[in-house]
C-alpha cells in the first residue's frame, strides 16, 4: 500500500510504500482495555500517623479503685491525653477520634486503592498499539473524534480532507515554531488546523482552585522519526520510538496524526523485524 508524501509547501513531494499496521483490523476492545491499565491517578490523603502524634496513649481505664481511673468522674468514654495530674485529679483532653481538636480524620482518602494495579498481556498491548496506528489512517475514526468536521464539510468550509495517513518529509523536523504553523495550514488547510489545533480554556467549577484550572483538547499530533528533534508548545510531539496507545488513542481513536517519512521508516523497520522474528519461530 502507497501513500503520498508532502512537503512544507503543502505540495505532493514523492510516493512512499507504508507499513500493512496501517490497514490492518481495529480492535477497539482491547485499545479500551490497554488504556485501562494505562490510568494513573496521583495518590492523596493525609498521612497515617496524623492525629496519632502526642506522648500519652490516649487510653483510660474504667475500672473503680483504680488510679488514673474515668469510673465516676461523669466523662464521655472517648480516648484522652493527659496534660497535667495532681495526685488523683488530671488534666484531660480528648484526642485520636475524629470529633475532637486535633484529631484524625473520619473516613480519609485511602492512598492504596489509588494505585492502579491492572496488568496487560505482551500481545495485547500490540495489539492495540497496531490498531491505534491503523485508526489514524481511518476517516470513519477520525470524524467521530472530531465531530465538528463532518459539520464544516456539509457547510463547505473544509473542502476536503487530505489524504490519511498525513506523511510530510522529513525537512518539518527542522522549521522553527512560526514556519511549522504556517506550513501546516498549507498541509491541512487553513479551516481543518483550527479544528486541530491545541485549545485551552478555563475549567467551571471548583476545580479551578485545586491545581487543574484549564482544560487542554487532543488537538494534533505530530511523530518525529527517532534522531529528529522538534520543538514547540502549539502542538504535542512524539519520537516515534516512544509512540504508545495513550499518545494515539486517549479519548478515542482517530486522532489525526501527521507523521514523518523518517517516521514511517523507522515503523517499517520495526514491522519488518517482528515478521522476521515470527517467521523463524514457524520455522523451528
Amino acid at each position: 500500500m502507497k501513500a503520498k508524501i508532502i512537503n512544507i509547501e503543502g505540495k505532493k513531494a514523492g510516493e512512499i510504500e507504508i507499513p500493512r499496521i496501517f490497514s490492518g483490523k481495529i480492535r477497539e476492545d482491547i485499545v479500551a482495555k490497554v488504556l485501562e491499565t494505562k490510568k494513573t491517578k496521583q495518590p492523596y490523603g493525609p498521612s497515617p500517623v496524623a492525629g496519632k502524634q502526642h506522648s500519652a496513649s490516649g487510653r483510660i481505664v474504667h475500672r473503680r479503685h483504680v488510679w488514673r481511673s474515668g469510673y465516676g468522674r461523669g466523662m464521655s468514654r472517648i480516648p484522652r491525653k493527659i496534660f497535667s495530674g495532681r495526685g488523683s485529679s488530671f488534666n484531660w483532653a480528648g484526642a485520636e477520634i475524629s470529633s475532637v481538636r486535633g484529631g484524625r480524620r473520619a473516613h480519609p482518602p485511602k492512598s492504596l486503592f489509588m494505585v492502579n494495579t491492572k496488568k496487560i498481556n505482551k500481545k495485547e498491548g500490540q495489539i492495540a498499539l497496531a490498531s491505534a496506528l491503523s485508526a489514524t489512517a481511518n476517516k470513519e475514526h477520525l470524524f467521530s473524534k472530531y465531530q465538528s468536521l463532518k459539520e464544516r464539510l456539509k457547510e463547505k468550509d473544509i473542502k476536503e480532507l487530505p489524504e490519511l495517513p498525513v506523511i510530510v518529509e522529513s525537512r518539518l523536523a527542522s522549521l522553527r515554531s512560526k514556519e511549522l504553523g504556517s506550513s501546516l495550514k498549507k498541509i491541512l488547510g487553513e479551516n481543518l488546523f483550527r479544528v486541530v489545533s491545541k485549545k485551552q480554556k478555563t475549567r467551571s467549577g471548583k476545580g479551578k482552585s485545586r491545581g487543574r484550572r484549564h482544560k487542554t483538547n487532543a488537538g494534533l499530533l505530530i511523530v518525529t522519526g527517532k534522531n529528529e528533534k522538534l520543538k514547540t508548545n502549539a502542538f504535542e510531539i512524539v519520537n516515534v520510538k516512544n509512540l504508545g496507545v495513550e499518545d494515539l488513542a486517549e479519548g478515542g481513536l482517530g486522532r489525526l496524526v501527521i507523521y514523518t517519512e523518517s517516521a514511517i521508516n523507522e515503523l517499517k523497520k520495526r514491522e519488518a523485524n517482528k515478521r522476521g522474528k515470527t517467521e523463524v519461530l514457524i520455522r523451528k
